[in-house]
């Protein structure tokens, strides 16, 4: 199974940001996103446990630099060119323009974005 980065449906989209993610891969969404420097996720996944990210990601960073916190208080910098896995317990900050395809289990992926597009309303209202 393939699919072009283009053919992916939109998830979400604002000024300088692309979501796109596809179910149906084994269990697994296939995302492609490009994110704009300054970008945190922490007051989006407010009201999640611990306030993070409980699905796992896989992933492979194209473009730019994301600064992810775990919940035990460790942080490490994901670059462009580095494969990455990010277990449960996550949030981040994009410290430069960002481009990145992610692997992640459907149900759980389904259940964190449902939470952000909920939070991007109310702000938004």
């Amino acid at each position: 199974m393939k699919i072009k980065k283009e053919d992916i449906p939109l998830k979400m989209e604002g000024p300088d940001t692309t979501m796109r993610g596809i179910s149906g891969f084994g269990g697994m969404t296939a995302s492609f996103n490009v994110l704009p420097e300054g970008t945190d996720f922490t007051p989006l996944l407010h009201g999640l446990k611990n306030d993070s990210c409980h699905c796992p990601h896989w992933g492979y960073l194209v473009e730019g630099e994301l600064l992810i916190q775990y919940d035990n208080g460790t942080t490490e910098t994901l670059t462009e060119g580095d494969l990455f896995y990010l277990p449960p317990g996550h949030t981040g900050k994009v410290l430069k323009n960002l481009k990145y395809v992610e692997f992640s289990p459907t149900k759980e992926m389904d259940e964190v974005l449902a939470h952000i597009s909920h939070k991007m309303a109310a702000i938004t209202a």
